[in-house]
């Protein structure tokens, strides 16, 4: 089947290519769209047979820079031409100290953080938590219903959604709790939430138990909900207090998504630990974890690593992309960019009344979706609207635990004119889905 695959390659359709990857790849790999992308240049994509759409899912927000930037690319080409691995606990190469550096520079003052990478958001996540319980000595670990930390095991068990991440796949790692997260628009107020918190400490597991909280500054996967500034600010004292780490998980807000270079900066508020991963490197695997030098040096040596951990290929890029952060100032382009997009869409929601709400901060906007006349969530509307604006030219994907909630993921290198046709052909997809457009 290998050879006749690639002996047919230059003449198969996207309809050839999918045919053989449900022959070859398991069903529990999801493909939102039936479409085989072939090449992409900024915020647009091509298939197989040559059809243009605008991405607006950006490899579910790893592309801040766009496909193939020019930039990048010429970083890994240089790199490649040096070493393309060497695996950092054999040898250290400049690459990853660079990276780290910057990384540090980025968070705080100098000397005061430290960093690790790694490959995935998950692997930042499993020792984000493995260095606030070693540091700490405690085991407890809060997250918050709706979050979205990874698919390994401790990942599913830190993530609030129960399908499709968990299914059977348990017994999950223990000592993990989990509290509510603000969300208004569902009847969830922060105080609620801080209420929860408290009767936790109270009933499940006492504050000077619980190693570190972990929380999304905008919960992704959850339904793009940010979390009030307040609540926040509320975290930091209250984890301050009890002697317990604040992880911000920016896997998917880092990097100029929400308007600034993390999202935590909204609210004032500094982290002990931050996990980056996705745009860090500009459509290369590569993650890490930044904190407070003296719980980054709490794990003994050896205690941290991983293969291809910081590789030098993904190191190159990441620091290409932080390069472009700068030079093009993107976080600035992503306030532009979400100004826009969230007032199209409040204007779309004025116009379909199956928008319940429009949500997001900088240029991570979202529009949830509900039955007009009972205003609950409304996930085969949701479906029936991105089949739609596929159709159209126009990638997007769904998230939210009701997953009724559309989600914009674009690059933040979108012009002005793909995001006026974007959102045209938004209001076309709309149209279609709920029946006013034949």
């Amino acid at each position: 089947m290998q050879n006749v695959l690639a002996e047919q390659q230059s003449a198969m359709d996207n309809d050839l290519y999918l045919d053989a990857r449900a022959q070859q790849v398991p069903r529990g790999v999801v493909t939102a769209h039936p479409i085989v992308i072939e090449k992409g240049k900024g915020a647009e994509v091509w298939d197989v047979e040559g059809n243009r759409y605008l991405d607006f899912v950006g490899g579910i927000g790893v592309l801040n820079v766009g496909h193939s930037h020019p930039v990048v690319i010429n970083a890994v080409t240089r790199q490649l031409n040096l070493v393309s691995h060497a695996c950092f606990q054999v040898a250290a190469y400049p690459g990853y100290i660079t990276l780290a550096q910057r990384l540090n520079q980025l968070v705080g003052a100098p000397g005061e953080y430290k960093s690790v990478l790694f490959t995935s958001g998950a692997e930042a996540v499993e020792n984000a938590v493995k260095i606030a319980r070693a540091h700490t000595g405690r085991p407890g670990i809060i997250a918050f219903d709706g979050a979205f930390h990874g698919r390994t095991l401790l990942g599913c068990a830190l993530t609030g959604m129960s399908q499709p991440y968990k299914q059977n796949f348990g017994p999950f790692p223990s000592d993990i709790y989990r509290v509510p997260y603000p969300n208004p628009f569902h009847g969830v107020t922060e105080a609620d939430c801080l209420k929860a918190l408290e009767t936790l400490f109270a009933v499940q597991i006492a504050p000077e138990r619980v190693a570190a909280i972990i929380i999304e500054p905008v919960q992704g996967d959850g339904g793009f909900l940010p979390a009030p500034a307040s609540f926040m600010q509320a975290l930091r004292a209250l984890t301050t207090r009890h002697g317990i780490v604040l992880i911000c998980d920016e896997v998917q807000t880092g990097f100029g998504r929400t308007g600034t270079l993390f999202g935590f900066e909204h609210s004032g508020i500094r982290p002990d630990l931050i996990t980056v991963a996705k745009s860090l490197g500009g459509g290369l695997p590569i993650s890490g974890v930044v904190g407070l030098s003296e719980m980054m040096d709490a794990p003994l040596p050896g205690g941290l690593g991983g293969t291809y951990g910081g590789n030098a290929l993904a190191c190159a890029a990441a620091l290409a992309v932080l390069d472009l952060m700068e030079s093009e100032d993107l976080p600035g382009r992503a306030r532009q960019l979400g100004e826009q997009l969230n007032a199209r869409l409040h204007q779309l929601a004025k116009k379909y009344p199956c928008i319940g709400e429009v949500r997001g901060v900088g240029f991570m906007q979202a529009m949830e979706i509900v039955d007009v006349e009972s205003r609950e969530p409304d996930a085969a509307l949701t479906q029936k609207i991105l089949d739609c604006a596929c159709q159209e030219g126009l990638l997007l994907i769904k998230c939210g635990v009701q997953r009724n909630t559309v989600r914009f993921l674009a690059p933040l290198v979108t012009s002005d004119a793909q995001l006026d046709e974007a959102l045209h052909i938004v209001d076309i997809a709309l149209a279609r889905a709920t029946g006013r457009l034949g």
